[in-house]
C-alpha cells in the first residue's frame, strides 16, 4: 500500500475515531442535562418543601405564641381568683377561730366527793343496776378580750357607769401629765349553757384491736368463749358483737361486774389459737340536752380606751382608779378596775347574776 493510501486509511481512522468519541460525549452532555434537570427540579421541590415547612413553623409558632399569651392570661386569673380563694379562707379561718374562742369550754373540773343513791322510780323497762348516769350542767361564762391601751372599770352603782358613759372623753391627771380617755358601753358575745348527760354500762364494754386472724364467725366465736372464761377475768356472756373490718366490737354479760372488773384491767387475752391482746374500754352514751345561747350587756362596768403609757402598769391604774371613785369626775366606788399594757391580751370573765368580775 502506497504512503497516500495508507494515510487516506489512517486519516479515516481518525475521523471515525472522533466521530465515536464526539457521539460518546453527545451522549454524556445529554446524560449530563437530563441529570442536571433533576438535580435542579429536586434542589425546587426541596426548596419548595423548605418555604412550606418554613411557613408551617411560623404558622405554628404565631400559634403557640397565641397559646402561651392566653396560657398567661388564664394562669393570672388563677392566680387572683387562687388569691381572692386564699383571702376568703382566712376570713373563714378568722371566723372559725372567733366562733372556737366564743363557744369553746375550758375547765378544770375540781375533785368532788359522789354519793350515789338508789332512785325509787325508774321508767319502764329500765334496770336499776345496768349503767351509771350521770349528769354535768356547763355554763359558759361570758367573756371580753381586753386588748392593750384598754381597761375595765366595775362601779358599786350602775347609775354612776351611766354617768361616765355620757361623757366624750376623761381627762385623768397622772403626776405631771394628763391624759384623754374614750369610755365606751360594753358589748358581750353571746354564751351558751347546756346538759351532759352520760350513761356508762354496768354490764357491757367495747373492745378493739382484735386482729381477723380467723374466719369472721369463728373470730366471734373465739371471742364469746375467751370473754367467758372465770378464769381470764370474764363471765357468762349474754351477747356480742365483732366487726372483722375494725377488728372492735362489744360484748355485754350477765351480770355487773365483770364489766367494771375488765375496764380497770384495760386489757384482755383472747385465745384465736394463739394468744392475742386486745384493749378493753367503757360503754358509755352522752346526749347534749338543754342547751341555751344568752346574751347580755353588763350595766355598771365600763370600757376605757386611748390610755397611754405614761407610767408603769400599777400606778397608772391606780391613777385611773383615783380619778374615777372621785364624784367631782362622775365617778364613783370602784368595785374592780383592771388596766392591760401595750402589747398585752386578757380575757375578762362576768358572771351571771350581773356582778362582773375579772380574770
Amino acid at each position: 500500500m502506497s504512503d497516500a493510501d495508507e494515510n487516506r486509511v489512517n486519516g479515516e481512522d481518525l475521523i471515525e475515531s472522533a466521530d465515536t468519541e464526539r457521539s460518546r460525549l453527545l451522549l454524556e452532555k445529554a446524560e449530563a442535562e437530563t441529570e442536571k434537570r433533576k438535580a435542579e427540579a429536586e434542589l425546587q421541590n426541596f426548596m419548595d418543601d423548605e418555604d412550606k415547612i418554613f411557613d408551617k413553623f411560623n404558622k405554628d409558632l404565631v400559634e403557640v405564641q397565641e397559646e402561651r399569651t392566653s396560657l398567661d392570661r388564664a394562669q393570672q386569673d388563677l392566680k387572683r381568683e387562687l388569691h381572692d380563694l386564699q383571702k376568703k379562707l382566712q376570713l373563714k379561718r378568722d371566723e372559725s377561730d372567733s366562733l372556737q374562742r366564743k363557744f369553746k369550754i375550758e375547765a378544770r373540773i375540781p375533785v368532788k366527793a359522789v354519793k350515789f343513791v338508789r332512785e325509787l322510780e325508774r321508767e319502764e323497762g329500765e334496770e336499776a343496776d345496768d349503767q351509771v348516769q350521770s349528769v354535768f350542767t356547763v355554763t359558759q361564762r361570758p367573756s371580753f378580750l381586753l386588748k392593750g391601751g384598754q381597761a375595765l372599770i366595775t362601779f358599786e352603782e350602775e347609775k354612776v357607769a351611766e354617768q361616765i358613759l355620757r361623757l366624750a372623753k376623761c381627762s385623768v391627771a397622772c403626776d405631771k401629765a394628763k391624759m384623754d380617755v374614750k369610755p365606751y358601753a360594753l358589748s358581750l358575745d353571746p354564751s351558751v349553757k347546756f346538759e351532759v348527760h352520760i350513761q356508762v354500762s354496768k354490764k357491757s364494754v367495747r373492745f378493739c384491736n382484735a386482729p381477723p386472724t380467723l374466719p369472721e364467725e369463728r373470730m366471734r366465736d373465739r371471742l364469746e368463749l375467751s370473754f367467758s372464761r372465770v378464769s381470764r377475768g370474764g363471765g357468762e356472756v349474754e351477747k356480742l358483737e365483732y366487726h372483722k373490718d375494725t377488728g372492735s366490737g362489744r360484748v355485754t354479760f350477765l351480770s355487773t361486774g365483770v364489766a367494771e372488773n375488765l375496764v380497770h384491767r384495760g386489757k384482755f387475752c383472747v385465745d384465736t389459737g394463739s394468744d392475742v391482746v386486745v384493749d378493753v374500754l367503757p360503754l358509755y352514751e352522752y346526749q347534749l340536752r338543754k342547751f341555751q345561747t344568752y346574751s347580755g350587756a353588763p350595766h355598771r362596768t365600763v370600757l376605757l380606751g386611748g390610755i397611754q403609757a405614761l407610767m408603769d402598769e400599777e400606778d397608772l391604774q391606780d391613777h385611773l382608779e383615783i380619778h374615777f371613785q372621785k364624784p367631782s369626775n362622775y365617778g364613783g366606788e370602784v368595785e374592780n378596775i383592771r388596766y392591760v399594757p401595750d402589747g398585752s391580751l386578757l380575757t375578762a370573765f362576768f358572771s351571771e347574776d350581773g356582778k362582773e368580775k375579772e380574770a
